[in-house]
Order: structure tokens, then C-alpha cells, then sequence
């Protein structure tokens, strides 16, 4: 992922605009998209500065950490559930989630469920 433009010429942009020029000429004159210089504009008169936004992240695991009691209970109570079957009874709770934001979250938890071997391996065929 490229990395944001700097504040510095942010500024100059958005200096531009502020002096009387359109954002279409601002922005060629500086090199950078007609949305950037928008959207830089639009950002100094509301916020007051042209700083760029944190990049990267985790945005979804709030959600799903806000009922981590009730997924941790559930889980406890039917050890033997599937996500899929985990995340249809989450979805009867009213906890909307995916059977893979479910693996992340038990990875983030360090929780993993070893089955055992449905049948014992043969002992006269070497393995």
C-alpha cells in the first residue's frame, strides 16, 4: 500500500484553494488528483487540518469483541460446535458475524479445538 502524501504539500494544496484557485487547477498545478485536492479542502475547513488518516488495521474486531462473553460462553457450553454452528446460534442472539471473524477471533484468544482421530490408525501398515 502506498504510503500518504505529505503534510506539506497537503497544505500547499489546500493554500491554493483557499486563495481563489479551483480545485481542477490547484491540483494539476501541484501534481495530485482533483479528489485529493477536494478532499484535502473539504477536510481543513471541517476539521482544521490536513493530516492523513491512520492506514491499516483491524476495523471489525470491535464488533465482534463487544459480545466476547456471550461467544466464550457459548462456546464453553458446546465445545463440540462448528463455527458455522457457533455462528448460527450467535445469529439467533442477535450477534451478527462470519464463521471466519469467528477463527480470528479464537485465534486472538488463543482458544483451538484438537478432534481426536475418528478411527485408530492400523498398527500392522507402518505410517
Amino acid at each position: 500500500m502506498p504510503s500518504p502524501l505529505s503534510v506539506d504539500l497537503r497544505e500547499r494544496v489546500v493554500a491554493a484553494v483557499a486563495a481563489g484557485a479551483s480545485c481542477h487547477r490547484a491540483a494539476a498545478r501541484f501534481r495530485v488528483s482533483v479528489s485529493s485536492a477536494s478532499r484535502w479542502s473539504q477536510r481543513a475547513h471541517q476539521e482544521g487540518h490536513v493530516a492523513p488518516k491512520p492506514m491499516g488495521g483491524d476495523h471489525t474486531s470491535k464488533r465482534i469483541e463487544a459480545h466476547a462473553a456471550l461467544i466464550l460462553a457459548t462456546s464453553q457450553q458446546e465445545p463440540r460446535l462448528f463455527l458455522r454452528e457457533l455462528r448460527d446460534r450467535l445469529a439467533e442472539q442477535g450477534v451478527q458475524t462470519s464463521t471466519s471473524g469467528l477463527s480470528r477471533f479464537f485465534q486472538r484468544h488463543a482458544i483451538s479445538w484438537k478432534r481426536g482421530r475418528r478411527s485408530q490408525l492400523s498398527r500392522s501398515v507402518t505410517t
